[in-house]
């Protein structure tokens, strides 16, 4: 297959890398997305899709999926090309002469790369249960919630203490049968919904099992019926559940960016705020895995980083151009 040639290799299609594809089009630059998942819309596709987000500046609840879909339509004139299902494992060249390799066998000639990859490839971290393959084969042990609808009428254990946990007791107390499995009293979420949390168990709409933790799965054939906790001191109870939610976090893996060079910080790849800028000339990084003094990991920051990138790979585009700013308002959408 022949190469792809373009101005800005986007690696990441998540919400900010959709965004970047805007910012770059802006300035009349190409760009590709490529991105290990096989679709768009990173963890908010694949992890919580119907979870509301409340931090988008004009959308005072919008749902993942439905960013994404708006963010779809809003870089649809620039036309970029994706490559999904597939993950860069090659990084050639210098500034305004990149090559990307994919492990699909595909590649991108470019001027600029810009890493927006979340925080790299990621998975659940499972908890240390006998027997919990075949109770996540038969969908007993679930991960995300995809569909909250799916859970309507049944038994549901949650286990864990920080937002996710939190958040999806909170989403499915009206239409399931909860009970929330924390090992203390306090949880890491936001003090607010901690807050609603605590009066949603005052009110009998959510049981919480306190302090235990995950001790053993029980069912027949894959099928759950129970899920098994205990204390510290090993005191055990049976709590009966059609379906178990862990919510421990991720488990995050940088793979072949970690080996290109640039300078990292904590598995992050370090920038300079004004630019974008890693440490390797002509690469910039934006979204959750960028860090700098001061970084919050926040959509709409990946998004303001998306346009700071941007302007600063434009003179890599278009040497000795001058760059006039201007605003969306005066300048259009420019033809794709």
């Amino acid at each position: 297959m022949d190469a792809i040639e373009t101005d800005v290799a986007i690696i990441g299609a998540g919400p900010v890398g959709l965004f970047a594809v805007f910012e770059c089009g802006m300035l009349r630059m190409r760009s590709v997305l490529i991105d290990a998942l096989d679709a768009v819309g990173g963890q908010c596709t694949a992890l919580y899709p119907e979870k509301p987000i409340y931090d988008i500046p004009a959308h005072p609840a919008i749902e993942a999926a439905g960013l994404v879909d708006a963010l779809e339509r809003q870089i649809a004139p620039f036309a970029a090309p994706r490559l999904l299902g597939q993950r860069v494992e090659r990084l050639e060249g210098g500034p305004g002469d990149f090559t990307l390799g994919t492990d699909a066998g595909r590649t991108v000639r470019a001027r600029a790369v810009i890493v927006a990859a979340g925080a790299g490839a990621f998975g659940p971290n499972r908890p240390p249960l006998d027997g919990l393959a075949a109770y996540e084969a038969r969908g007993g042990v679930q991960y995300y919630v995809r569909r909250r609808e799916d859970l309507r009428g049944k038994r549901v254990v949650i286990a864990g203490g920080g937002d996710s946990a939190v958040d999806w007791a909170l989403a499915l107390a009206d239409i399931a049968q909860v009970a929330v499995v924390h090992r203390r009293a306090k949880f890491r979420a936001a003090p607010e919904s901690a807050a609603k949390l605590d009066a949603a168990a005052a009110a009998g709409r959510i049981e919480m099992v306190i302090p235990y933790q995950l001790h053993a799965l029980h069912g027949a054939d894959g099928q759950l019926s129970a899920v098994e906790v205990a204390t510290l001191d090993g005191a055990t109870r049976l709590l009966p559940a059609d379906v178990l939610l862990p919510f421990y976090g991720l488990s995050m893996d940088l793979g072949p960016i970690a080996s290109w060079g640039a300078a990292l910080d904590r598995h992050h790849l370090r920038v300079d705020p004004a630019t974008a800028a890693t440490s390797l000339p002509g690469v910039f990084a934006i979204g959750d895995i960028a860090t700098y003094p001061g970084k919050l990991k926040l959509i709409l920051q990946g998004f303001s980083e998306a346009a700071v990138a941007a302007h600063a790979i434009h003179p890599l585009v278009f040497p000795g151009e001058a760059l006039h700013f201007e605003y969306s308002t005066t300048s259009g959408v420019p033809a794709g």
